[in-house]
């Protein structure tokens, strides 16, 4: 569990000690797939980590539709901001996407350990100023860009470099897509057909691999 937390940006720079304490006082839990462990609205206040399996961050928008903020996997967390803030609740839905364990760390614990810790707290700021980034470039996608556009800046977000090649291995369905930027899944079948005929993609299993510049129009 520990090289877990080792790979986390949040604990990433602490001692074995305080790793040992967070493992310690953190309560694990493990969840199936498809299984809600946060709703929005929840009045919950624990940190959660990641340690196994894939988990979705989403919000419902005004006409029922589900929006993909974030897939997370090990060493990823979510909750920071209820865990730290008073009063406040939970703002988005976090879903399983295939069996996951989790640590649960309580506020009161939470806060005790990074009160003599300033590196998580750089960690913590440093995680959320990226994640504005993301979310900046997310509405500036929506805004200017058509599907072709948002696809294309979404998979070159999500690739990772493996043997040579971008990589996807997140599995990714078309509806998980069309969440993931504003669009029908019938439009992102339409742009994933073309992007596989125009040989810029290749995909096996789910996982797709970017073999040449993604086309941000067509």
């Amino acid at each position: 569990m520990k090289n877990i937390l080792v790979t986390s940006a949040l604990f990433s720079g602490i001692t074995d000690q305080d790793l040992n304490t967070i493992e310690q006082a953190s309560v694990k839990k493990v969840y199936p797939k498809r299984t809600i462990i946060l709703s929005e609205g929840d009045l919950t206040d624990s940190l959660y980590i990641v340690t196994s399996g894939k988990v979705k961050v989403t919000i419902i928008d005004e006409h029922g539709k589900e929006i993909i903020l974030a897939i997370l996997g090990p060493g990823d967390y979510f909750g920071e901001m209820t865990a730290i803030e008073d009063g406040f609740a939970r703002s988005a839905c976090v879903v399983t996407r295939e069996k996951s364990e989790v640590l649960v760390l309580a506020k009161k614990d939470f806060r005790k350990i990074i009160s003599g810790n300033p590196d998580i707290v750089f960690g913590l700021l440093k995680d959320s100023m990226e994640r504005l980034r993301k979310a900046n470039k997310k509405i500036e996608s929506l805004a200017l860009m058509d599907v072709y556009g948002r696809v294309a800046r979404l998979f070159m977000q999500l690739a990772k470099p493996s043997n040579g090649k971008q990589v996807i291995e997140d599995k990714l369905t078309h509806q998980d897509i069309a969440n993931m930027v504003g669009s029908s899944r019938e439009m992102v079948s339409r742009v994933m057909k073309e992007l596989s005929q125009g040989d810029y993609v290749t995909i096996n299993n789910k996982i797709i691999e970017i073999n040449k510049k993604l086309p941000y129009a067509w």
